[in-house]
């Protein structure tokens, strides 16, 4: 047990060694943590996904500085992952509680028009859909365009009218 304590430190206290020691164990936890979250965590950016990533930053660095105690700050990070996981499965399983998690799309532009109403719900001005309309539908120009949303996930999308 000494050992371990001399390794790892106790409190915030803590020398050089102890700290890399801390985040060796912490670098390969948060590995093992994002395998278990699945590639959604990191790949997809819904609000949801972003939590996971605020969260177990937040409560790993705190690990590793010794702001908390270590192994229950671990053990929290696996059930922050686990209820992510678990919302995840839901979500893919649930379109009713994937609206609730995650919302809807939402359709900013129409028929050669900007739904104004849309562009408020969204928090958007026209300028944020056209720099969406460029990066998306490599273009500027609105008359190519059928229809614009801003994604669940926040990115704009763009659909080409149909030649």
């Amino acid at each position: 047990m000494n050992f371990l304590t001399e390794l790892f430190g106790q409190g915030k206290n803590l020398d050089m060694l102890q700290m890399c020691s801390r985040g060796v164990v912490v670098f390969l936890a948060a590995f093992v943590l994002i395998r278990i979250s699945g590639r959604r965590s990191f790949g997809v950016r819904t609000p949801l996904d972003n939590i996971i990533t605020i969260t177990l930053g937040a409560t790993l660095s705190r690990a590793i500085v010794g702001a908390s105690p270590f192994l229950p700050t671990l053990i929290t990070c696996f059930v922050i992952v686990a209820l992510h996981r678990g919302f995840g499965w839901v979500i893919s399983r649930s379109s009713r509680f994937a609206r609730f998690v995650e919302g809807n799309k939402i359709l900013l532009f129409r028929d050669g028009n900007f739904i104004d109403k849309d562009l408020k719900r969204a928090l958007l001005c026209k300028e944020d859909v056209m720099q969406g309309v460029r990066k998306s539908a490599l273009t500027d120009d609105l008359e190519q365009i059928d229809r614009v949303y801003i994604e669940r996930n926040g990115e704009i999308s763009a659909l080409r009218k149909k030649p």
